[in-house]
């Protein structure tokens, strides 16, 4: 079976809300578009606000902090408002530029927050930057295959969207994508260098339909490969348009 390109997953506003699109186009140096465009930071920040370079992950309102963001849902809508969903919670719609529904989004978080973590503060966005877990300009990339065979060792089955990821591949054997790092890949148009693995933390516990924690993900993983790596993390290289069926080929 030849490998493809089976979903693309992005996320409007860091750890909270996922959504699949068909398409996309990937520019040499950038992240997926409109992926953690928006991040919402806590008090207990490094940064006084509003922030104006990329900051690490430890600076935001994470999955890690509260499994119940995990089931949180996005859409984004014609006129760039996103919509957001979660079992437990009324739907929200907002325009991520608006300072009232900014305040909105916070209250709309204020039941799935532990009251022992540092309070949700503002929305926060750099202009030509995405707040990323990392630095650099990284897009993930996952196996379907190395996820079937967690789900195997879990004895349940896992959704992707516990590990938050970009592009999910078809067709890779098991664990393939380990032995990629260095190497370049051509998706659709586009080609992207694979850089690294990714490690995982203790958001992949939580369902993302429940928002509960309900697995310990991360004791799998270390017990069918070693580790608590999972998917890799890899620039573009050359730009190109990606849709879902296009072609994934080891170069």
């Amino acid at each position: 079976m030849s490998a493809r390109l089976a979903h693309i997953f992005r996320h409007p506003i860091k750890s909270i809300g996922f959504e699949e699109i068909r398409s996309a186009s990937l520019t040499e140096g950038r992240v997926l578009p409109f992926d953690r465009l928006w991040a919402l930071s806590h008090e207990a920040a490094s940064f006084e606000g509003p922030l104006t370079d990329w900051a690490p992950k430890r600076n935001f309102v994470r999955g890690v902090a509260a499994p119940g963001l995990m089931a949180i849902a996005a859409r984004t809508l014609e006129d760039g408002t996103i919509e957001l969903t979660h079992p437990e919670l009324w739907h929200l719609r907002l325009d991520p530029q608006s300072p009232a529904d900014q305040a909105k989004l916070i209250e709309w978080l204020r039941p799935l927050w532990p009251a022992n973590r540092p309070a949700p503060r503002a929305m926060e966005r750099v202009a030509g930057l995405s707040l990323t877990d990392m630095r650099e300009p990284y897009i993930s990339i996952l196996s379907l295959s190395s996820l079937a065979a967690l789900s195997a060792a879990a004895g349940r089955a896992l959704s992707p969207h516990r590990f938050r990821g970009n592009l999910w591949v078809e067709g890779w054997e098991s664990a393939a994508e380990r032995d990629l790092i260095g190497r370049r890949l051509r998706v659709g148009e586009a080609e992207l260098e694979v850089a690294m693995p990714i490690t995982r933390c203790r958001a992949t516990c939580a369902n993302p339909e429940t928002g509960r924690e309900d697995h310990e993900t991360l004791a799998t993983l270390t017990g069918l490969w070693g580790n608590t790596h999972f998917g890799v993390y890899a620039t573009v290289v050359k730009t190109g348009d990606i849709g879902r069926g296009d072609s994934v080929e080891v170069l």
